[in-house]
């Protein structure tokens, strides 16, 4: 099925990375020819040998330099595309219009090229490194390369996730020279899906071009080509592997000396100097191993002390003297029936799903700050890990988390479906150990580099055996972190000898049909299962599109797809409705982040989480997933500190079974901590108050002092507070901190008094009859309860959650909407406290309730309550709008508020609140509506309504295709 992958691994570790620190280097940044060759005719006319014609920048992309084709209607995209409706939709056809493009899918390159294309540089080779070791050293290229020095080929390269590098021949002479170089961004020949992020223009895009540090570089002829440091804690030692090759026709003999010291921390640790001799044959290869005593003093890395080490290591012979730097921490991960463990302390992985989401350059940045500020920012929001989905990020990104004390997930560069599959004898199966090798290799020491999975969501008859084999195979090469089989749905099968599991079993709210508390966990989901369970892109929660970004877009890309929502938005006369649609859905997409990870926090013996995502992803349809934008900036609606206090080290955790109460209950809740910190916290006290809306406290106290255990959740006690005094309906909030740390969270709930019947002249009815009509043309009253009578938007499903991805990957699954916004200062709110979007209290009005379709309503017409649309339809909405119609007026509810009044107080409040406003004078609705255009939302169904002209399906919507 496969090539011999000891051998591959191998030949790996002779031709991999040098640390640069003390070779001799000549940088070859700056301006190189270049010419496109969409005919891919360059090798047969030996274009190595002629002075190409264009020039460009590197390190670059050809995208940031300006070249490519413009992008059109017909751009061959690598992508899949689910949602066809935009090249047929009616509506959307000035946007297919040559000079208007706006293509919904992903954010549009300014330019576009999958192909073959050639760079050229002139170059000179010092005459000192006669010699030597001469290498050229390409950090990231994209993809296949062939290199030739005036027309001499030296190597071909295909690489994702790690460098090109080839050695410069003996009988190339010092000098000046043609380098050239040929990059084949085509998945003709190494198909490793088109939807992998290390390749996909849903992320990063597939560009052409090359990345980081490109340089000839010259080390003597006995050099060390490898190291390799195995942290033991247990025997406070490491195993150092050092690859050593002798380029010359004669043996060499040479000594090794190595010494640690400890790089970024307070307290200093420097081991004693370890000396190995070393003999390498002609032209040969030697592998030399040394245990370097840390002793019992040694610092040891984990998210909280990332204790590194710098490992110097010197080799002198007789050609010369070498000396290379290696960054390292004493750090070990294994796991322990379902725990993964860090230096014996079990952990919680609070993590993130990592795109290749870089839109101001289409690729990952290739130096350490631009990562380290990725990590602040993760830390900010309380994550301690990060998954790569289905690519690799390059060394930086692990130099910045070794400092942050980050866990990393990196993946084989292969999301290897749509298109191909695992286990079948395709390109893939070879090339994803090949590429293993290369990260294993070239990131290997990286104390941050924990967790390692062959890649995303695979298909194939024998994926199964495929990725059993996988594992077993690169645990035995390499055991310095734990691997998983590959990040799976509920619809794959279970791979078996892994170390950890990363499914989607353990996630999401159940809101549709049970009503919102904090009791429940997904005990059930993972109970059976004897390995770290860790859960797969849990979120994914929409929020409407932030059109304030459109002008952050100033590198390669452009928002095409904001510009269109935000076109369509105004087109359906909701233009300034924008802002308001942002930061109602982000509250409910906040609230539905906050309630997912308690839940996943509350759950015994689970190993974590991955999110999907922190940020948005930009790609499969436009997919608004993120608190935060693919910028890594706050949105307004929710700050990093605000969302810590439900994700972190430290989480205080309730168990409240329902979030509305009538005044003559008592609120209960039990109190736990969820602590994964570096020690117990001893003698704690918990604290507690609720306060009202002006911040009164109306009740305080404190928990029996208690040792709070790391490594899991602790029980503290219960809460009870007696609703008795809540005279009139209120927001509550209660707030819990463990005292003299920052941990503290909070949660409102709602007290409902009964309510007196409300007296006045209002026309009750379901239905637009004779005597409705009558009262209207009377210039009277009508209160229209029109749950389950809508016509004209009957084929918009709301639920109280919010888009789950986005309607348009997924072809339009419900829910359809984004929650919904209000002004909570409007009259006819005064008895019902709300803010402007969706909180738990609206659960039992909003879920499940129809929305009205206003497409024939008058321009500036607004709902008092407004689902908001998703945004591929922009479609104006009503739940409870108000209106005069004829000489009367109307309040028209599609939602449920008179059903089980003593089980639906929130309902029943409403009603109250709507009922007081319609019996006083501030009832003057602003909008006026004909009659018949109030009738005909329960008689025609909807004009404007989607169609889906695809007849693919992701794998989501197909689950029995998954192995096939």
């Amino acid at each position: 099925m496969f090539c011999n992958p000891i051998k591959t691994f191998i030949c790996l570790l002779l031709c991999g990375m040098l640390s640069h620190a003390h070779a001799q280097e000549i940088s070859l940044a700056g301006p190189w020819r270049f010419q496109t060759d969409k005919e891919d005719k360059g090798i047969s006319e030996a274009w190595f040998l002629k002075e190409l014609p264009g020039t460009v920048r590197l390190p670059g992309s050809m995208t940031e330099n300006g070249l490519g084709d413009d992008v059109t209607l017909h751009t061959k995209w690598t992508g899949s595309i689910y949602d066809s409706s935009f090249f047929f939709r009616a509506s959307l056809a000035r946007y297919r219009e040559e000079g208007q493009l706006k293509i919904p899918f992903w954010l549009t390159p300014l330019k576009h090229y999958t192909g073959v294309a050639w760079y050229q540089k002139s170059i000179t080779i010092p005459a000192n490194w006669q010699g030597k070791n001469r290498q050229l050293f390409l950090e990231r290229a994209h993809t296949q390369t062939t290199v030739w020095i005036d027309n001499t080929i030296i190597g071909k390269g295909n690489s994702l996730v790690a460098p090109h590098q080839f050695n410069i021949p003996p009988h190339i002479s010092a000098g000046k020279h043609v380098l050239t170089v040929r990059i084949d961004n085509r998945l003709d020949q190494m198909n490793v899906g088109p939807d992998s992020h290390s390749v996909t223009d849903h992320t990063q895009g597939n560009w052409n071009g090359l990345t980081g540090k490109l340089a000839l570089q010259a080390t003597p002829a006995l050099h060390m080509a490898d190291i390799q440091v195995y942290p033991d804690l247990a025997a406070q030692q490491a195993r150092v592997v050092i690859t050593t090759v002798n380029n010359n026709s004669a043996a060499i003999q040479g000594r090794i000396v190595l010494q640690a010291a400890s790089k970024n921390t307070a307290r200093k640790h420097t081991t004693a100097q370890v000396t190995v001799d070393v003999t390498a044959k002609p032209n040969d290869t030697t592998f030399t191993e040394a245990i370097l005593p840390m002793g019992n003093s040694f610092l040891p890395w984990d998210e909280f002390s990332p204790a590194l080490y710098t490992l110097s290591v010197s080799l002198n012979a007789a050609t010369g003297e070498q000396k290379q730097e290696v960054r390292f921490g004493m750090r070990e991960v294994k796991v322990t029936g379902q725990s993964i463990l860090v230096n014996g302390n079990k952990i919680y992985l609070r993590g993130d799903v990592n795109n290749c989401e870089f839109p101001l350059t289409g690729y990952a940045p290739m130096d350490v700050a631009a990562w380290r500020k990725l990590f602040a920012v993760a830390k900010s929001h309380g994550l301690n890990h990060m998954r790569f989905h289905s690519w690799c990020p390059p060394e930086a990104a692990f130099a910045a988390a070794d400092e942050a004390g980050f866990y990393l997930q990196p993946e084989g560069p292969s999301w290897p479906n749509h298109g191909t599959s695992l286990g079948d004898n395709r390109f893939i199966d070879q090339y994803l150990y090949e590429e293993t090798a290369r990260i294993l290799k070239a990131y290997g020491n990286h104390p941050s580099f924990c967790m390692f999975a062959a890649g995303n969501e695979p298909a194939g008859r024998n994926q199964v055996k495929y990725l059993q084999q996988f594992v077993t195979h690169w645990r035995k090469q390499d055991n310095r972190r734990v691997y998983a089989a590959a990040a799976v749905g509920m619809s794959w099968p279970l791979y078996s000898d892994a170390d950890y599991m990363i499914k989607s079993g353990p996630r999401g709210l159940n809101w549709q049909t049970i009503a919102p508390e904090t009791v429940s966990d997904y005990q059930e989901k993972i109970k059976t299962f004897t390995i770290p369970y860790v859960t797969h892109e849990m979120g994914q929660w929409c929020v409407f599109p932030d059109f304030s970004e459109i002008k952050k877009y100033t590198g390669i890309t452009r928002a095409r797809n904001f510009e269109l929502f935000q076109s369509e938005l105004q087109a359906h006369d909701m233009g300034d409705r924008a802002k308001d649609f942002l930061m109602a859905s982000g509250k409910l997409q906040a609230l539905c982040y906050k309630q997912e990870i308690e839940k996943s926090l509350r759950t015994p013996n689970g190993a974590g989480f991955q999110l999907l995502g922190l940020q948005d992803f930009p790609g499969q349809g436009t997919a608004l997933i993120g608190v935060i934008n693919a910028f890594w900036q706050e949105k307004g609606y929710l700050t990093a500190k605000e969302w810590s206090r439900f994700c972190n080290v430290t989480v205080p955790l309730t168990r409240i079974a329902k979030f509305t109460y009538s005044n003559n209950e008592t609120f209960v809740t039990p109190v736990e901590i969820c602590h994964y910190g570096p020690q117990d916290l001893t003698n704690a006290v918990v604290s507690w108050r609720i306060t009202d809306e002006g911040n009164a406290v109306l009740q305080k106290g404190t928990l029996p002092a208690t040792t709070i255990r790391k490594g899991g959740n602790t029980f503290v006690d219960s809460i009870r507070f007696s609703t008795a005094d809540i005279k009139k309906a209120a927001r509550l909030k209660l707030t819990v901190s463990v005292n003299n740390t920052a941990a503290e969270n909070d949660w409102h709930f709602w007290v409902y008094p009964e309510v007196a019947p409300v007296t006045g002249n209002v026309h009750y009815t379901d239905t637009i009859d004779a005597k409705t009509m009558a009262v209207l043309e009377q210039g009277g009253t009508v209160f229209l309860h029109a749950a389950g009578k809508v016509v004209k938007g009957k084929e918009i499903v709301q639920h109280f959650t919010p888009v789950f991805w986005n309607t348009s990957w997924f072809k339009m699954r419900p829910p359809h909407t984004l929650g919904i916004t209000l002004d909570p200062a409007h009259p006819a709110f005064k008895y019902f406290p709300t803010a402007y979007h969706s909180d738990l209290q609206w659960w039992e009005i909003v879920n499940q309730a129809q929305v009205m379709h206003l497409e024939d309503f008058p321009k500036g017409f607004r709902p008092l309550v407004q689902p908001i649309d998703t945004w591929f339809m922009n479609r104006k909405l009503a739940l409870i709008m108000e209106a005069n119609v004829g000489k009367g007026k109307m309040i028209i509810s599609s939602a449920d508020l008179t059903s089980m009044p003593d089980k639906r107080l929130a309902a029943r409040q409403l009603l109250y609140s709507l009922q007081q406003y319609m019996a006083s004078a501030a009832f003057k609705p602003a909008g006026t509506v004909d009659l018949a255009v109030v009738k005909d939302l329960f008689v025609s169904p909807s004009k404007e309504r989607w169609e889906n002209f695809t007849k693919q399906n992701p794998d989501e919507l197909k689950p029995q295709q998954i192995t096939k």
